[in-house]
């Protein structure tokens, strides 16, 4: 069943349980975070984000630029500045489906339909590898004098998926691709094979890794 909620395209890809910082300072996500604050019970202060194909905004035929895949996001924090911009902290719920966006008013708005995750037993050699492989990644960026992602991992399969999407130095494709993944075990064993690929790489070029890790935090919450 579609729903209708605010829009927030980001030049990112965000993941349920991703928790990142967004600064605002566009008129019309400034008018979608007024919005927000208007709405009485915290809990519900939630809108759409998908990423941008192409280009830096969404522009009047906003549709052929997003994802269709994104991630339901509540706002969980907020900061107000004179000059009318906001700080905020958001976190990933759950990944929606985007049929329609409408840029006409304040602020877009989409006609989306939650995602449902496919429910797999992920065996437990897919989970350990991931664990396994995130572990040597962290080890290669200390060699570097880098600061690693954070090594506690979530136990639960699903939610260890969603952790190391967010961890992962992916490019936009890659997040794009682990966001519309079917199932947990697929997931898994598509970071596993990013991470290995990034360790491959830094190998040949020790100095750096091939991708920017992403100021973001993951957190079942």
């Amino acid at each position: 069943m579609s729903d209708t909620l605010p829009m927030f395209p980001l030049n990112t890809v965000l993941f349920p349980g991703m928790s990142v910082p967004l600064r605002v300072f566009e008129d019309r996500y400034r008018a979608l975070v007024h919005h927000l604050l208007r709405v009485e019970d915290p809990t519900e202060r939630v809108f759409g984000s998908v990423g941008i194909r192409e280009g830096y905004e969404v522009g009047e035929h906003g549709a052929q630029w997003v994802f269709r895949v994104g991630c339901r996001v509540k706002m969980t924090e907020v900061e107000a500045h004179a000059d009318g911009t906001f700080e905020l902290v958001a976190v990933g719920l759950d990944r929606i489906e985007l049929e329609h966006l409408d840029t006409s008013g304040a602020y877009p708005v989409g006609r989306v339909v939650p995602l449902a995750e496919h429910e797999v037993s992920v065996p437990d050699a897919v989970a350990e590898a991931a664990r396994v492989t995130f572990a040597a990644y962290r080890e290669a960026l200390l060699e570097i004098d880098r600061e690693p992602p954070a090594a506690e991992l979530p136990r639960d399969p699903a939610y260890l998926s969603w952790a190391l999407a967010a961890l992962a130095p992916l490019t936009l494709a890659q997040r794009q691709a682990l966001l519309e993944a079917e199932d947990a075990d697929a997931r898994l064993r598509m970071a596993t094979d990013a991470l290995r690929a990034e360790l491959r790489t830094m190998r040949v070029i020790p100095s750096l890794p091939a991708t920017e890790i992403a100021r973001t935090r993951w957190s079942p919450n």
